[in-house]
């Protein structure tokens, strides 16, 4: 989930959503869908989307909860999902699946304990995003005409990629690794409360006075997801490092440390797997009775959970106005 040290380097300040009106927005899918997800989790009672077969979609919930503030200021969201795994990323999700285990272990403890809030927050975090979850998240945005790009690995990458080449106007994210690979204008908190934090990549070079490579090798000093950090080495150390030797190899060489497949890390923000293999269209339609049937009937998702957030949906169509929702 990138390293939140690098925020203390960003150029972010808030953007009112009046300016974000008629934008597109590629949104890293895993990563939004995950915080709903775990959110939904944790204050939702299982039984409102749980199924006869006992099948967990509470992604259903945090979709439909989570939409509304896009169509409500006339934003366009397109999601983009993962495709394979980074090689370099494997002890990365090792390392969260031993933590998921040992969290499933107190969760079971709480359980024959009756901690109702331990149960909660321990059930959030031991949140996955299933192939059920990821299959009826694709439908259900499907259903309401919602783009949905498959990335050929990490779907920020593709996100930013998409940014870059002029298809969209933001990448949105939580994850400050976006900076890493170059996302020109990357929104934050987008279904938080309040306005959005907008971070921006050039601003953050000019700031900090150095290029987009320095900055990525900073942040391999500090630690990534592809990468522990080398102590000592915060965000102001990093970055005074690097414009005082030139790269990441001057402060091996003048510092006397070193980081694992440097260039391979460096590599994969600088240069990351990435398609021109896409397309959507602006104009979409949304088949609300469908989305309901979808979710209440198919999957058995209460519908008083969701009924809200279709509304709302519903009636941001009409409020906008727009011929896209004609």
């Amino acid at each position: 989930m990138g390293n939140a040290d690098l925020r203390d380097l960003a150029a972010i300040d808030e953007v009112p959503f009046d300016d974000l009106s008629g934008s597109l927005v590629a949104v890293d899918a895993h990563n939004w869908l995950y915080r709903y997800l775990t959110t939904t989790v944790r204050w939702t009672n299982d039984s409102i989307y749980t199924t006869a077969d006992g099948e967990e979609v509470a992604n259903l919930v945090g979709v439909v909860q989570g939409l509304p503030k896009f169509f409500e200021h006339d934003i366009t969201p397109v999601f983009v999902f993962d495709g394979s795994v980074v090689d370099l990323k494997d002890d990365e999700v090792e390392q969260r699946r031993e933590d998921r285990e040992k969290r499933e272990e107190q969760l079971e403890q709480a359980r024959e304990e009756g901690d109702g809030v331990a149960v909660a927050r321990l059930e959030s975090q031991t949140q996955r995003l299933t192939d059920t979850i990821l299959s009826t998240t694709r439908e259900v945005l499907e259903l309401l005409d919602v783009p949905v790009i498959e990335a050929p690995a990490e779907g920020e990458a593709q996100a930013t990629h998409m940014a870059r080449e002029g298809a969209v106007d933001y990448v949105g994210t939580e994850d400050y690794d976006a900076l890493l690979l170059g996302a020109p204008l990357t929104l934050r908190q987008l279904t938080s409360k309040g306005d959005p934090e907008l971070m921006d990549f050039e601003a953050t070079l000019d700031d900090r006075d150095i290029t987009w490579e320095q900055l990525v090798d900073a942040a391999i000093l500090m630690g990534t997801d592809f990468n522990e950090g080398i102590s000592g080495y915060g965000p102001k150390t990093a970055v005074t490092a690097v414009r005082e030797h030139g790269d990441i190899w001057g402060v091996f060489e003048a510092e006397d440390v070193y980081v694992d497949n440097a260039d391979r890390i460096r590599d994969l923000f600088l240069n990351p797997a990435v398609t021109d293999d896409y397309e959507f269209d602006r104009e979409v339609e949304p088949d609300l009775e469908a989305a309901r049937a979808f979710v209440c009937e198919e999957w058995e998702v209460a519908e008083d959970e969701v009924e809200r957030g279709f509304e709302r949906i519903e009636q941001s169509v009409v409020q906008t106005g727009l011929d896209r929702w004609s």
